[in-house]
């Protein structure tokens, strides 16, 4: 006789901030929370949030756009919020990092960017030097995340795309009967995660044990998470008239 099921495989949708805040109160020994106590938990996972993107835990939130180029620009801005300026890309806000970068042409081939430190950039001799562009520097700043292209895109390459991958923001919790921003596999280490956090306030004797659980449940969704590929050395390119 076959198994009874629900059918269904969506735990985590229904999976509230109010059920995360819970559920994280009560293995610190805290039921029927209200008030302060649900303010704190909701500030703790925010921090959470922040503190994973610190790790680099958000590869979940990874996303590909155009930004099209302007003659004697170099410098392409992403902000964090519609209330803090209006992007170069078009509806693009909450960017955390940039991964990868792309010269695309009218034909719509990808000639890859290599990304540079502010050091690599601040060495070049002549940034006001026109033509593809074959090098990136990411600036991330409280309210906005800046590219800076070397060369700098003239009138060949002005209405050209610069095509690139970023990472985005985890969202803030927000109100309690939202959804978490996180993926099914990184529920467990949230629950984890903020339960050790409570514990700093609220019982201190579990700290050390919550802590361990934690980094535990954050291992195993980094390996789960985590994506195989090949590794491989890119030669340098030679860029002819495109």
């Amino acid at each position: 006789m076959a198994n009874t099921t629900s059918g269904t495989a969506t735990f985590e949708k229904g999976f509230s901030i109010a059920d995360i805040v819970e559920e994280s109160y009560e293995r610190i020994g805290i039921q029927g929370v209200s008030g302060y106590q649900l303010k704190s938990a909701r500030r703790s996972l925010n921090i959470i949030f922040q503190e994973w993107s610190n790790r680099g835990l958000h590869y979940w939130e990874i996303a590909n756009n155009d930004i099209t180029l302007v003659n004697n620009q170099n410098v392409y801005t992403m902000f964090r919020s519609t209330s803090d300026g209006t992007s170069s890309a078009t509806a693009v806000y909450g960017v955390d990092d940039v991964l990868e970068a792309s010269f695309r042409n009218a034909d719509n081939v990808d000639f890859p960017l290599t990304k540079i430190n502010r050091s690599a950039y601040q060495a070049l001799s002549n940034k006001t030097d026109t033509g593809i562009p074959t090098q990136y520097y990411v600036q991330r700043l409280i309210d906005r995340v800046t590219i800076t292209l070397y060369l700098t895109p003239g009138t060949d390459e002005a209405g050209k795309k610069l095509n690139y991958y970023y990472v985005k923001r985890i969202q803030d919790a927000g109100a309690y009967t939202n959804d978490a921003d996180v993926p099914f596999r990184f529920v467990p280490c949230m629950i984890a995660g903020l339960s050790y956090y409570l514990a700093q306030k609220y019982a201190p004797d579990r700290i050390q044990v919550l802590k361990m659980l934690y980094e535990d449940e954050l291992q195993r969704a980094l390996n789960e998470d985590g994506s195989s590929s090949s590794s491989f050395i890119t030669p340098k390119t030679y860029y002819p008239s495109v």
